[in-house]
């Protein structure tokens, strides 16, 4: 079943300027490739960030490893030294006065706090810095300085120049480094202790104990080393602009840190250690606080880790690195960087990047308006012109452009606009020549169908149809004649509108977005209609020729001179024929609505019959 509705192919549709479809797809390409650069910018950065924090943590944790590794084995050397010395024979430990001019030279040597050591009669001497870190001194405390504990001032050869300071009551067995040797039996390190005269020198001592061959005690052998030198060697390693390291027992005592902030306290005129979570210095505070939250104890940390947590709105960046040597000390090692020490060249480098998309953005978006003006006025002048075409001005002329394909758009147009000048101009002498023969042919029908009415009348009186048939056959001969000029020439003007309208297509389908005027105006001539109904108007003219013919043919027929025109036809399109005929007689019109045909055919085998008089039938009928 078949229903014929109204047809809204025409109606109007949403359309956007050509400029705006080439800047707008542009710009927003550009946006997004300015968002991803700044954000991938900020993510690089922040993960930059990390490594490099990492990194550096990791390269000063090594460093300071390194230094411990060769600055804590030098006292254990020395002693060693000393002791094969004493074995060799070439220290005597009885003579303070050689002895101590000896530790003087390796003071000299050496970049340790003191030398000294303790025989097992409570006599002692040695060399070590002091006050003054540019002078050495040398300590002895013997029967001959009457058990005093004496200290002198020395010349550039070690020689004793002049009494410095004298103690009494002083008794050296009574010292960390005597007595953790006495008791480990082997060469030990000391607690780290802080010395009673000057409280503020904390110290830790490596202890070698002699013996005899009997295993009876001769002394202790001592190098001692100032934990302040390293102190002095974190302050000196070039961590961050805010980072800082320092070292902690298991017992969450500082050993030595970067800060200025002193490792101690004094509480009744002595001095006391501070644990790292009660330092003066905030960073060095915060990060013991968040690895006793993390961890529990020091003692839990076992191996090397890299941390990061967040103390306010900054993250904080910390590796902390356990610290051993065979001699029995166990230290960390921590470091602690802000992450604000990296931003500041982070977050200028994304200014700048972010500066640089932006300055982009604004250059691609004016190139990009500049281009689409460039490429968008040939089209403008193509759409200008082709409604200057569709209004009947078929006398135009694009100008070329130096784009390739616009150029080649522009030819092809003027092409098109000269062929259609010329169809034009041929389709209306052919319709002239056609007008004037068909007046001509009709007058001469007229007066043929006169002079056939006159014969038939004569005829009819005369009863001679014999003579008025061949009349009748003459006429249709000659009638038959213009018709079918007529007709063929109706293929010939069929094939030029095809032509002109497949190439108005193929140009509507090549640049389906026209501009509002244009748009506007093929809406006002409503082209689709004129393309679709004229095809059907020559269709109609052809019918119609058609039935010319077919009432020639009839009338050869009454002249009996065709009698085998009885043939099978399909009596649905003879019905279909009909009604093409008929079709601009049932659209809508101001007194009444459109007439909807459904047609609902059966199925009909062909029928024998006359199918020009069937179709009359069928005209008369509808």
């Amino acid at each position: 079943m078949t229903q014929i509705k109204p047809d809204y192919s025409h109606q109007s549709r949403t359309a956007f300027p050509l400029r705006l479809v080439l800047v707008v797809p542009f710009l927003i390409q550009i946006t997004i490739a300015v968002t991803l650069t700044g954000w991938l910018a900020l993510r690089n950065g922040q993960k930059a960030i990390n490594d490099l924090a990492f990194q550096l943590e990791q390269e000063v944790s090594d460093r300071i490893d390194l230094h411990l590794d060769q600055y804590l084995a030098t006292p254990h050397h020395i002693n060693q030294i000393n002791a094969d010395a004493v074995n060799l024979g070439l220290l005597d430990l009885r003579n303070f006065v050689e002895a101590g001019q000896y530790t003087w030279r390796q003071m000299q040597v050496f970049d340790v706090g003191y030398i000294y050591y303790v025989l097992a009669t409570g006599e002692y001497a040695g060399a070590g810095i002091f006050e003054d870190p540019d002078n050495v001194t040398i300590d002895e405390l013997s029967a001959a300085t009457e058990w005093r504990s004496n200290a002198y001032a020395t010349d550039a050869e070690g020689n004793r120049t002049g009494l410095l300071s004298s103690y009494d009551d002083y008794n050296p067995q009574e010292e960390a480094a005597y007595v953790d040797a006495i008791a480990a039996k082997q060469p030990t390190w000391s607690a780290i202790y802080q010395w009673d005269n000057f409280p503020e020198i904390i110290s830790i001592s490596a202890s070698y104990p002699l013996y005899t061959e009997t295993q009876d005690l001769i002394g202790v052998l001592v190098t001692n080393l100032r934990l302040s030198q390293i102190s002095e060697f974190l302050q000196d390693i070039d961590i961050s602009t805010s980072g800082e390291a320092f070292i902690i027992e298991r017992n969450g005592l500082l050993v030595a840190s970067s800060a200025q902030a002193p490792s101690y306290r004094t509480e009744n005129g002595k001095a006391q250690r501070l644990t790292a979570v009660d330092s003066a210095d905030p960073m060095i505070q915060i990060t013991a606080d968040y690895l006793v939250e993390r961890f529990g104890k020091f003692t839990e940390i076992d191996q090397p880790t890299s941390l990061i947590f967040q103390h306010g709105q900054e993250q904080q960046f910390v590796r902390i690195t356990p610290w051993k040597d065979r001699y029995g000390l166990d230290w960390l090692v921590v470091v602690t960087v802000p992450e604000s020490d990296f931003m500041a060249q982070i977050d200028v480098n994304t200014r700048n990047t972010v500066l640089l998309c932006l300055v982009a953005l604004l250059v691609s978006t004016l190139l990009g308006i500049y281009t689409s003006r460039w490429i968008s006025r040939p089209i403008l002048l193509l759409g200008q012109a082709s409604r200057a075409i569709a209004a009947g001005d078929l006398s135009q002329n694009v100008p070329s452009s130096k784009v390739q394909e616009l150029k080649d758009l522009s030819n092809s147009f003027n092409q098109m606009a000269e062929q259609l000048r010329q169809s034009f101009d041929h389709l209306e002498a052919t319709n002239e020549q056609l007008e004037q023969r068909v007046d001509e042919r009709t007058a001469a029908l007229k007066t043929a169908l006169q002079d056939l009415q006159k014969t038939q009348t004569q005829m009819i009186q005369s009863e001679k149809m014999s003579s008025l048939g061949q009349l009748v056959a003459g006429v249709a001969h000659e009638i038959n004649n213009p018709i079918n000029f007529i007709h063929g020439n109706l293929i010939h003007a069929d094939e030029y509108v095809s032509a002109f309208v497949e190439v108005f297509y193929a140009y509507q389908q090549e640049y389906s977005e026209p501009s509002n005027d244009l748009q506007a105006k093929l809406e006002e001539l409503d082209l689709d209609y004129i393309s679709e109904d004229f095809g059907k108007l020559l269709a109609s003219m052809k019918v119609g020729s058609e039935r010319i013919r077919e009432i020639v043919k009839s009338l050869r027929t009454f002249s009996r001179l065709d009698e085998a025109e009885v043939k099978e036809v399909d009596l649905h399109a003879g019905i279909d024929s009909t009604l093409m005929i008929l079709q601009h007689r049932l659209k809508a019109k101001t007194e009444r609505p459109e007439i909807k045909v459904v047609k609902e055919y059966g199925e009909l085998p062909l029928v024998e019959c006359y199918s020009g008089q069937l179709n009359q039938v069928f005209m008369n009928i509808l």
